[in-house]
């Protein structure tokens, strides 16, 4: 599918024309990153913070662009010194927890600084989207969906936000779903574990599918039960032996239950396995007589049952798997949100996946529809089938209306040609099935065939007419799980995207617009720093569960050179600072007032109060009186 890169303009972005200006170095960097040059951008950000170390907004364009060039340990500490300069800002909170989300073992505390961040800056959409993608990460899909909608209710065009919420309402799990983020324990340490002990149960059924095999084979063809026995009987302790050298290769023993109840198909991998094992030892046990023809004795039924569960599970939880993805999540609301941001290439990457469960979908409805007695061989089969493209317009027109847009169907055949074949093949087996209910109706047709009608002797052209339909509903679908099969296969052998969930992905800020944590920090005029410093005119403004209130700053102590006011206050300004950090510092002076809004955060003895907005206005002099 490609990369949002692909489509960044590339060219250059020249230096500042005043090398001297710090800011202007990260104006370029930001201009840097949004072509996607990291290098670039890298070294402007640090001309930036060369030119000014107290200044954090160089610090957080550091950390970003060492992020997208996959140096994540420096890019948080870049983004720790942000938040040291400025603890207030909520883009330094942000870049912050932005970082610390791709370092094993630091989802706690990306999870604390986005929660801050939403604290700091409810009003911003990007807290609310990193949340999202946290609890998405641990699979707290309904926590995940909240905070998506949050952030569109204040950004309706945030793509990043529409995709992720996309996939959270399919239910999507990320590839290490056996991970919890949150945990201490080293990915790696889990994942050799979640290998082990699939290792261990492949191998396992595989054993005991030859094992038991072999045994019946010699015990009904060559007439050496006894011997089959003791020989089956043997091959425990090969199991033995592969399970004992399989659990020594697990270093995280107290994590491998809650790895089984987070992953749902390791856990299933691992309760068949020794149901295997238990059905091995019932059929050695159980192994019939030689030139036995029939399954007289009640144990036979006990071998036959055996036999069939050892030979037959790795199909079986295939099936059940591919069939549980299929039906899993809300494909309708889904589509809308990620139909919004079809210009994205993340986006019509999940709609491609999200499409194929649609056909998945279907068909298993066409199948059901042709199988079901009741509606074999009735009218009442035709109506069935309608409902089938009836729910597809359905589910396309209500798409439309939520997106704004239509899905890119258009750009199917260019980017997914097996779809492209099996969307019409569906149709046609749909067309087929309702022609054979509606002839199967007249003709008195009953059921027996493969897919469920086989014509009366006399049934006359109707007859041969509703059996040519049913040829082509089985061809139909036939055509459309060849295509699936041969798409599956594609992507398995270029190692791309394929036609199952496991092909999802979120959209990334790596691979994203840039979001909020690049915004500039407020520059303060020396003005506005000179008044706050000396006027005793400095009032503190906050909010009080009654209504807001104002308290006289006892003293500035210092304004830093990142614009951060120090503050000597009264403890009912600090208890009100827990509540809801966001205040108002109004400075007086004889020439003008300054308003200055930003968020507050308790620093030992004193408040520390990071701009975020400034006001400035010069009080009415003798000429505007006049005029008046």
């Amino acid at each position: 599918m490609g990369s949002e890169i692909d489509q960044w303009d590339t060219s250059p972005v020249p230096p500042p024309h005043d090398h001297a200006d710090p800011r202007a170095w990260c104006a370029v960097a930001v201009a840097r990153l949004s072509r996607g040059q990291p290098d670039a951008a890298l070294d402007a950000a640090r001309q930036a913070v060369d030119r000014d170390p107290y200044g954090e907004w160089g610090h957080r364009l550091a950390s970003l662009a060492l992020e997208r060039l996959g140096r994540d340990s420096e890019a948080v500490e870049a983004a720790r010194e942000a938040v040291r300069l400025a603890p207030g800002s909520w883009a330094a909170r942000l870049r912050l927890g932005g970082a610390l989300r791709r370092v094993p073992g630091h989802w706690r505390e990306a999870w604390a600084e986005a929660r801050t961040a939403v604290r700091f800056a409810p009003e911003e959409a990007d807290p609310h989207v990193l949340t999202g993608d946290l609890a998405l990460l641990r699979g707290e899909h309904a926590r995940a969906a909240r905070a998506y909608e949050a952030a569109l209710s204040r950004s309706r065009d945030h793509r990043v936000a529409r995709i992720n919420l996309g996939l959270t309402l399919l239910r999507w799990e990320r590839p290490r779903g056996h991970h919890d983020p949150a945990w201490e324990a080293d990915p790696r340490d889990t994942g050799r574990a979640r290998h082990a002990i699939v290792t261990w149960s492949r191998q396992i059924r595989v054993l005991l599918a030859l094992a038991l095999t072999a045994a019946s084979v010699a015990g009904l063809g060559f007439d050496l039960r006894r011997e089959a026995q003791i020989g089956g009987a043997a091959v425990l302790a090969v199991v033995l032996a592969i399970t004992i050298r399989q659990a020594g290769r697990v270093r995280s023993w107290p994590y491998v239950v809650p790895m089984m109840g987070r992953d749902l198909w390791l856990s299933m991998s691992a309760s068949v396995s020794l149901l295997v094992v238990a059905a091995y030892v019932a059929g050695i046990a159980t192994l019939p007589e030689a030139g036995a023809t029939a399954l007289r004795r009640p144990e036979d039924g006990v071998w036959a049952g055996a036999i069939g569960l050892v030979l037959f599970n790795g199909p079986a939880v295939s099936l059940t798997r591919l069939i549980v993805e299929t039906w899993r999540g809300r494909l309708v609301p889904a589509l809308t949100q990620l139909a919004a941001a079809s210009d994205e290439r993340t986006a019509l990457r999940d709609i491609d996946v999200t499409l194929w469960l649609v056909v998945g979908r279907a068909w298993w409805l066409i199948v059901l529809t042709a199988l079901l007695p009741p509606l074999t061989g009735e009218p009442f089969t035709a109506a069935a089938a309608l409902a089938v493209p009836a729910a597809l317009l359905y589910g396309r027109s209500k798409v439309a209306r939520g997106a704004g847009r239509g899905l890119p169907l258009r750009a199917i055949p260019r980017t997914d040609r097996w779809l492209a074949i099996a969307l019409p093949a569906l149709l046609v087996a749909v067309a087929g099935l309702v022609v054979a209910g509606v002839v199967s109706g007249t003709a008195e047709i009953r059921g027996g065939s493969a897919t469920g009608v086989v014509p009366r002797p006399d049934g006359g052209p109707a007859a041969a007419v509703a059996r040519g339909a049913l040829l082509c509903v089985l061809g139909a679908l036939v055509v459309v799980a060849v295509a699936f099969a041969a798409r599956a296969a594609r992507a398995w052998w270029r190692g791309g995207p394929g036609p199952l969930r496991s092909s999802l992905v979120m959209s990334d800020s790596r691979a994203a617009r840039l979001s909020g944590d690049v915004s500039p920090s407020i520059g303060l005029s020396d003005d506005v720093r000179h008044a706050a410093t000396f006027s005793r005119s400095v009032v503190l403004a906050y909010t009080e569960p009654g209504g807001p209130r104002a308290l006289a700053v006892s003293a500035v102590t210092s304004v830093s050179a990142s614009g951060e006011f120090r503050l000597i206050t009264g403890d009912e300004a600090w208890d009100a600072v827990e509540r809801d950090p966001r205040v108002v510092l109004y400075v007086g002076d004889p020439r003008f007032w300054a308003e200055v809004r930003g968020v507050a955060v308790p620093d030992n003895d004193v408040l520390r109060v990071t701009p975020r907005h400034v006001l400035m206005r010069e009080y009415p002099g003798r000429h505007q009186a006049r005029t008046r």
